[in-house]
């Protein structure tokens, strides 16, 4: 009983003061993972907005059908729900890697009439109990692990909404932009319809020939094949949205027949601000810490493991006679268990989970490169296409007047069809032009809000 004593007085004071080391965090992480990376203090890239980064973009967009749109993927999509049954699993880790950490206890019993069922002639039962003392860190280690990643799965689906919600909008407005790409078609298509008529009452009045109208029957099929490839294309636009609402693809959707404005500008915080915020980068994050206590537990197993044992039982027998025994029984030890060896494999444990977290450091670094590449790219991008929106827009409009003068000297007899059919390409041209570029600022103002971790909801992410 006093060795019992003096263990446990051992096991609490070791227990004490064994504290589990930390991980690298802040900027010490960021100086292991980014060693050449220097964060600057605003954002290169042109186009930002000063202000905190808010959270609810998709109400910007002011479509209640595309709110609702989104609303049902979040519920419905497969990979989402994947997802979210990650999360599940990663929280019974968290249990599973903790339970040793408190007494074990177990119940047995056996009986069955004078040969209590197997024959032996005994019955009884008892209570055991087994308490292994975590004097090296070794079981809170791994629930330290278990609970980073459950931290990461958490993030992880959080990003995951993000980035659908961010898809589903897109996908919106790229049909929606098909549309109007096979609208602009089928205005070109009747226009050309129109003048192929009239080439063909200047060829019977004499004042035309068969080449004006073989040019114009050339250039009314380029066009009808244009307004057929943009069906198919917002056919497949519509599969896709209705794919990712978890919807059978019938291209039964209905999206609005125009663009959205484009909302205001984008307040996009400081650059240091964007590896705390987005979900992605600090899941990456909780998986560098989950691999450094992995580290941890594999070498606290190559250390003696103590752990205390109780039990109370109670036998009796109706078939022979029990000698010199007390009823119940009552006891208490401790055991201590060892590893003296094991061809290495204690040691290739350590170095299998180091380089792992080797891996997730390196991952790290890799996730929060990207993340601030993703910004400046979407930033530049967008800058780009607001000029290019004021080019095209002139662009459009000279070549609208160009066909126009064309059809005129074509009508009057001073120009010919080769003219004309050259600026009605060049219009479609412009015009298909411009309605991407405007399709495509709604998509990186969709990219920027996901790379600066802003969310689509409107309370807290």
């Amino acid at each position: 009983m006093r060795a019992l004593h003096a263990i446990l007085a051992m096991a609490v004071a070791a227990l004490a003061g064994c504290v589990l080391p930390k991980p690298p965090e802040g900027d010490a992480l960021k100086k292991d993972a980014l060693p050449n990376l220097e964060v600057p203090a605003a954002w290169i890239a042109p186009g930002a907005a000063t202000g905190a980064i808010g959270d609810g973009w998709l109400a910007a967009f002011n479509d209640p059908r595309l709110d609702a749109l989104v609303q049902e993927a979040l519920v419905s999509n497969p990979d989402l729900q994947v997802a979210a049954a990650r999360v599940e699993q990663a929280v019974s880790y968290v249990k599973v890697a903790g339970a040793t950490l408190y007494p074990q206890v177990t119940a047995m019993a056996r009986g069955g009439g004078k040969l209590s069922g197997d024959s032996s002639g005994l019955e009884g039962a008892g209570l055991f109990a087994n308490w292994e003392l975590d004097l090296w860190g070794r079981v809170r280690a791994g629930r330290a692990a278990a609970s980073g990643q459950y931290d990461s799965s958490a993030l992880d689906a959080a990003y995951a909404r993000q980035s659908l919600a961010a898809l589903v909008a897109k996908s919106w407005f790229l049909a929606s932009e098909a549309l109007l790409q096979k609208q602009i078609a089928e205005g070109m298509a009747a226009d050309s319809e129109r003048q192929l008529g009239f080439t063909q009452d200047r060829l019977r009045v004499g004042r035309g020939d068969e080449y004006d109208v073989s040019l114009a029957q050339a250039n009314l099929a380029t066009f009808r094949d244009s307004v057929r490839s943009l069906d198919l294309a917002a056919q497949q636009a519509l599969r896709a949205l209705e794919a990712l609402a978890g919807r059978y693809p019938a291209a039964a959707l209905r999206v609005p027949a125009q663009l959205p404005a484009l909302p205001g500008p984008v307040p996009a915080g400081m650059p240091s601000e964007l590896l705390e915020r987005r979900p992605d980068v600090v899941a990456a994050e909780r998986r560098v810490a989950a691999a450094f206590y992995r580290v941890e537990e594999a070498k606290a197993a190559r250390l003696p493991r103590i752990a205390l044992t109780a039990g109370v039982t109670s036998i009796s027998s109706d078939l022979f006679v029990l000698q010199d025994r007390d009823n119940p029984v009552w006891s208490v030890g401790a055991s201590l268990t060892a590893p003296l060896f094991l061809g290495g494999q204690l040691q290739g444990q350590v170095e299998v989970r180091t380089a792992e977290q080797k891996q997730a450091l390196a991952e790290y670094g890799r996730i929060g490169a990207r993340a601030f590449g993703e910004v400046e790219n979407a930033l530049s991008t967008a800058f780009a296409l607001a000029d290019r929106e004021a080019i095209l827009m002139q662009a459009v409009s000279a070549n609208a007047r160009a066909l126009e003068l064309a059809n005129i000297r074509f009508r009057v007899g001073s120009g010919d069809q080769r003219a004309v059919q050259q600026q009605s390409l060049a219009l479609h041209a412009a015009r298909t032009a411009l309605l991407r570029v405007q399709a495509e600022r709604l998509v990186q103002r969709v990219n920027l809000h996901l790379a600066l971790g802003g969310s689509f909801e409107t309370g807290p992410p």
